[in-house]
């Protein structure tokens, strides 16, 4: 009786063991999971994954806590150095867009979309130049004349850094408009935010960023908006009223994706549960009336898909860089 009676509590304990992991598994979402924006407070980083959280929590699709942390530096190259720190975890959320892919490309960051785990992409926003109330210019038209006399009568100012998107949306443009010599033109990045007040102070001529952000910085009346990126115009109010740059006459578009990414290697029941809740979001009226204010397209893709978009456009943004830096 006694080595049966062994046997049983043997049994019994190797089951539990077996099915501890399943256990854990199924309490999958944490308490807490840390959504990251890969840049100081303000930017479309920011608002995107902020709109996110709130979007997720108004529309009762995750219980868990979801608190935004900002992490910048090198043009999302910072975090993204962290998030190899929780590779295979489920605990850590972050947005990107182009520059996960242009650090990479242009060498500032050794990391790649590669090392993430793309959860889906949600929207599209697009490129916006932005001057001071007073500025001499009207136009991106005469931005681009005046940098064809002289590529350092002009100076540019973004929050990423140089060779990342600000810099490079506002450098497609200038290249369609038929400018020269593209190294030459001065961009200067305030990747600690504060471009606003760089131009108002007339320390940068004109602000390169994303439609998206610019919605608060018009309702001021203290800046005003010469272009946007997109094949047509886009949003409602004063976002509506803004000129495309085919408008203008420079015939290019330039979109500005944004997505969420997990740590490489992201649990496979972390994967799922945010790919469902993702899915369920971008569906909800509450994320519909998000787009419209800030002026985003819908653009989304479940994991799979997104990872696809990524390895292609990745090998299309090679090719325009390679081009612009004369590589």
């Amino acid at each position: 009786m006694n080595r049966l009676f062994k046997k049983v509590i043997l049994t019994t304990v190797a089951a539990s063991l077996v099915l501890l992991p399943l256990t854990a598994m199924a309490k999958y979402p944490p308490k807490t999971v840390s959504f990251v924006a890969p840049s100081g407070a303000g930017g479309g980083w920011d608002l995107t994954i902020r709109t996110v959280a709130k979007t997720l929590k108004d529309a009762k699709l995750v219980t868990c806590n979801m608190p935004v942390t900002n992490r910048p530096g090198g043009g999302g190259a910072v975090n993204l150095a962290y998030m190899q720190t929780k590779k295979g975890k489920g605990n850590l959320i972050s947005v990107y867009s182009p520059p996960l892919l242009l650090t990479n490309l242009t060498g500032t960051s050794k990391f790649s979309y590669e090392d993430t785990t793309p959860l889906g992409r949600l929207i599209t926003d697009y490129g916006a130049f932005v001057v001071g109330e007073n500025s001499k210019y009207h136009s991106i038209t005469e931005v681009m004349d005046a940098l064809k006399k002289d590529p350092k009568s002009v100076k540019i100012g973004g929050t990423s850094s140089a060779g990342s998107m600000d810099h490079i949306q506002f450098l497609i443009v200038a290249r369609a408009a038929g400018l020269k010599n593209l190294g030459e033109i001065d961009y200067i990045s305030f990747q600690g935010g504060g471009s606003v007040a760089q131009v108002l102070g007339g320390h940068v001529d004109i602000i390169s960023t994303g439609l998206g952000d610019v919605a608060a910085m018009i309702e001021s009346g203290k800046l005003k908006v010469l272009a946007q990126t997109a094949a047509k115009r886009v949003g409602a109010g004063k976002m509506a009223e803004i000129p495309t740059v085919k408008e203008q006459g420079i015939d290019v578009t330039f979109e500005n994706w944004r997505g969420l990414f997990g740590p490489k290697d992201m649990p496979g029941e972390a994967v799922k549960y945010w790919t469902e809740a993702l899915s369920k979001m971008v569906k909800t009226p509450e994320w519909d009336e998000a787009k419209k204010r800030n002026g985003w397209d819908d653009a989304y893709l479940n994991g799979p898909e997104f990872k696809t978009f990524l390895s292609e456009t990745n090998a299309k943004y090679k090719v325009i860089l390679d081009e612009i830096l004369q590589r």
